[in-house]
């Protein structure tokens, strides 16, 4: 018979209740009001996500990665394993409580990913860092990973949305590096949503890694240099 799921913490956010709940010892769960934004044990997506947004920059000297959001850490402990010891990544999270569940009941299922030497966090909105990058002197990004609960959908705001609309997109090609990566978790495919990449000078990619279950979207979308062209 299964373990019942046990709440283990709550917390308040600007979007709602956010709850870390547990069963047995590997078993966890994050929803907000109730819905499930996390589980544990269904992670295929975000490791594919953060394993191949970094793998094309793992080449760089000292490759730099923005994540936005950090979860369970799951994405994170894949970019990790894609980069080398040169490395620094930049977590931007809005909840501290989150980071402090990575840091404890969640951290063995990472491997204690946020205490790498490679990571720093920041509790910021990402499109704040986003924006601040894209600034006069700052240091560019070589990949920037977008790891947020539903993703682009029909009802995103194509010209507004702070992360999906047309302008966050412009910006986000500016805070990146010449053939720079950006990556994105969706819950289902969006093709308006891939118009506004191709349109920003992006070449996408959409991925639905694993086979059968609920496969998510994973968008890797590469900033096109000056030869290469939209498609």
């Amino acid at each position: 018979m299964a373990q019942p799921w046990q709440t283990i913490d709550r917390v308040d956010s600007a979007d709602g209740l956010l709850e870390l709940r547990k069963r047995g010892e590997r078993d966890f769960l994050i929803l907000i009001n109730g819905r499930v934004l996390m589980n544990s044990s269904a992670n295929r997506s975000e490791l594919a996500l953060g394993e191949r947004a970094c793998k094309p920059v793992a080449v760089h000297p000292r490759p730099r990665v923005l994540i936005g959001g950090l979860g369970m850490g799951l994405t994170l402990r894949a970019a990790l394993d894609a980069l080398p010891a040169s490395a620094q990544i930049v977590v931007a999270e809005l909840n501290p409580a989150t980071v402090t569940w990575c840091r404890g009941p969640l951290a063995g299922l990472t491997n204690h990913a946020v205490d790498d030497p490679r990571v720093s966090v920041v509790i910021d909105d990402v499109s704040a860092v986003i924006a601040k990058t894209t600034k006069v002197g700052a240091d560019k990004f070589d990949a920037i990973i977008i790891d947020l609960y539903e993703g682009p959908h029909a009802k995103t705001d194509a010209k507004n949305d702070p992360f999906y609309g047309s302008r966050a997109l412009e910006q986000t090609a500016a805070a990146l590096s010449g053939g720079g990566i950006f990556a994105v978790w969706g819950e289902n495919p969006d093709a308006a949503f891939e118009k506004r990449l191709a349109a920003a000078g992006f070449i996408v990619e959409r991925l639905r890694p694993g086979r059968g279950g609920m496969r998510h979207v994973v968008y890797m979308a590469k900033r096109a240099g000056k030869q290469e062209k939209t498609r």
